[in-house]
């Protein structure tokens, strides 16, 4: 766990946006001199779409990883700019209703970023205002796992999946789904585009 290595992020973030989404930006692309639409931020957004946490166990396990890692990030990260979501809208696109637009994973965690903006506590993750994806993104299964594995892609008529949503949209490096039940963890790696 030592050698963990923060993914290499474009310096331009509306390439960034372009690479973690891959959808166009909302920027007029034939004039470099225009800039970007003023897009909401955390404050703005849905923090809850009204869905009960569907597992007593979550909060319990999250707190557990939270609370095991945090010493090794506080190495990791002496200024301090990481930051750990549970149960934390990551909004990766504009959609009407907003919350449609965000996946909520248990427990993610993204490096190089403030865990305060504006000395506010965040109410969700913003990629089109920070351009940085989470690094590692957890589910705990709740049921038989299929919602944690869904991947119908976005343009099905329905929501799209979570697996689909953190592997094509988002770009998560790491995604992995935790079985109580069975004791089991499946650790995905995103590889040239596709989860391994």
């Amino acid at each position: 766990m030592e050698n963990i290595q923060t993914p290499t992020i474009p310096t331009s973030g509306i390439e960034t946006y372009r690479t973690l989404t891959g959808f166009p930006t909302l920027i007029n692309q034939t004039s470099p001199s225009q800039t970007p639409l003023n897009l909401p931020d955390h404050t703005q957004l849905p923090d809850s779409d009204s869905t009960f946490v569907k597992n007593f166990q979550e909060l319990p396990q999250s707190m557990i990883l939270t609370s095991s890692i945090e010493p090794f990030l506080q190495r990791l990260h002496p200024n301090g700019r990481y930051c750990i979501g549970q149960d934390s809208g990551i909004y990766w696109r504009l959609i009407e209703p907003p919350e449609q637009g965000a996946e909520a994973p248990d427990w993610f965690y993204i490096p190089n970023v403030p865990p305060l903006l504006n000395g506010e506590y965040r109410c969700s993750y913003v990629l089109w205002k920070e351009f940085i994806a989470p690094l590692i993104a957890i589910e705990f299964v709740s049921g038989n796992g299929k919602e944690e594995r869904d991947a119908t892609s976005v343009y099905k008529e329905k929501k799209p999946g979570k697996f689909w949503v953190y592997e094509q949209a988002i770009r998560i490096p790491f995604y992995a789904i935790y079985e109580v039940k069975k004791a089991s963890v499946e650790v995905y790696h995103l590889i040239d585009g596709k989860y391994e």
